[in-house]
C-alpha cells in the first residue's frame, strides 16, 4: 500500500502534476494513487524525490504524513 494520494492532497498537488513530473500519463499515477498498481522502486524514489519526502514514507502504514 502507499500513500501517494494522502501526500498529494496534504501538499496540494494534483495527479496530473505528479504524471507531467515523471513523465507518466495521468492514468499510471492515477493506479499509483488507488493502488490498483504500485510503483517500481526507481519510480517510487522519484515520486519521493518530487514529493519532498522519505520513500519510505510512501510505502508507511501509519497515519502520519511529513509535511
Amino acid at each position: 500500500m502507499n500513500k501517494i494520494k494522502v501526500i498529494l492532497e496534504k501538499k496540494g498537488l494534483t495527479q496530473t502534476w505528479l504524471a507531467e513530473n515523471l513523465g507518466k500519463s495521468y492514468n499510471m499515477v492515477n493506479s499509483y494513487a488507488q493502488n490498483r498498481r504500485q510503483p517500481s522502486i526507481e519510480q517510487l524514489y522519484k515520486i519521493a524525490i518530487l514529493l519532498k519526502v522519505e520513500a519510505k514514507e510512501l510505502l508507511s502504514d501509519n497515519n502520519s504524513v511529513i509535511n
